[in-house]
């Protein structure tokens, strides 16, 4: 519990809770020694596990000479890993950060801390730019672009939707679907958390350059188009009445305009010439209806499945329950242990 003093009491009777580092990796063998020994200073009593995903360099034999335990997967795609490392890696408390040196390790026992003590299920490292090329302008328009979407969808957001340092609860891993293939994990991993009302928070962190010899993986164009079908993909899935009754919406007013000349002319001549046209109006219409029912249908299927997802989130125990169990180890201050308390 904590201290008068603003550590956090350590109980040595009981077990500390585990924390897992995990690290993403794609061809990161000039970043990934820097990366293992800034969360190894960091975080002594923390097993740091690098991930890497099919590599061409020497990701891999730096990383394990750097004392990490190295894993592989095969599926491309930053989202694949991470849902591996998710579905893998048993702890209490996990930290997630890209392999490029690019995050500060430095804040992670602060953030860990507060995560606990706060009972949090996560907390979004917030990137404060050191330096002007170490986040692309393309990039940032993409991520006000998400986050203004996502407050619109769920009545709030994040500042950094796109970051990939996360402080993470076991509830929030265990509990997380991870179905996207590629970099869109990160908007997956928020919605997951709004969609839920989770307690979360945010930090703001140092974003460095990359080191030389280390290139992006990123690529402006490719990457928007992504963020783009993710934002349609998202009013689909998370709204699907708006969504179908959009679509609804514009297939009634084509309809409407293709058949305003047929009833100017069906009032002049009592005749309707062009058939057609009036089969095709007639068609959208009962496509527009279609539509309507359909995202009232899904809605209810929504609604549903948000349900099964908290169920399965309350089946496993919280930050909180965790430090009560297991008492916390962690600690940015000398520890001050309570009058009385043994030691």
């Amino acid at each position: 519990m904590p201290s008068g003093g603003g550590g956090v009491y350590v109980d040595h009777d009981r077990a500390s809770p585990t924390i897992a580092v995990l690290l993403p990796c794609y061809n990161e063998e000039a970043a990934i020694a820097q990366t293992v020994a800034g969360f190894r200073a960091a975080l002594p009593h923390a097993t740091i596990y690098v991930y890497d995903n099919n590599s061409r360099d020497r990701t891999v034999e730096v990383a394990r000479a750097a004392g990490a335990v190295v894993r592989t997967e095969r599926m491309q795609g930053k989202g694949n890993v991470v849902r591996r490392m998710f579905a893998d890696v048993d702890a209490d408390l996990y930290v997630m950060a890209d392999g490029d040196a690019t995050y500060d390790p430095d804040i992670a026992p602060n953030l860990v801390v507060r995560l606990v003590s706060e009972g949090l299920d996560m907390i979004v490292g917030t990137r404060v730019h050191e330096a002007a090329d170490a986040y692309r302008r393309g990039h940032v328009l993409g991520n006000r672009a998400m986050t203004s979407l996502l407050a619109r969808l769920f009545g709030r957001s994040f500042t950094d939707i796109f970051s990939g340092y996360r402080i993470f609860s076991r509830r929030f891993v265990k509990s997380f679907p991870a179905l996207s293939a590629g970099f869109e994990i990160e908007t997956e991993i928020s919605v997951h958390a709004l969609e839920l009302k989770m307690p979360v928070g945010e930090a703001e962190t140092r974003y460095l350059a990359r080191p030389e010899g280390s290139a992006s993986k990123l690529n402006t164009y490719r990457d928007g188009l992504r963020i783009a079908r993710t934002i349609a993909t998202l009013y689909r899935i998370e709204r699907p009445l708006w969504f179908f009754g959009a679509v609804g919406l514009l297939l009634t007013a084509v309809a409407l305009l293709l058949s305003i000349p047929l009833f100017i002319t069906y009032a002049q001549t009592g005749l309707v010439p062009r058939l057609p046209t009036a089969i095709l109006a007639m068609g959208l219409v009962i496509v527009a209806v279609l539509n309507l029912f359909a995202g009232l249908v899904l809605d209810t299927v929504v609604r549903g499945r948000r349900e099964m997802k908290r169920l399965a989130y309350l089946a496993v125990p919280g930050p909180s329950a965790t430090a009560e169990m297991k008492a916390v180890a962690l600690a940015p201050t000398p520890l001050h242990a309570p009058a009385g308390a043994p030691m």
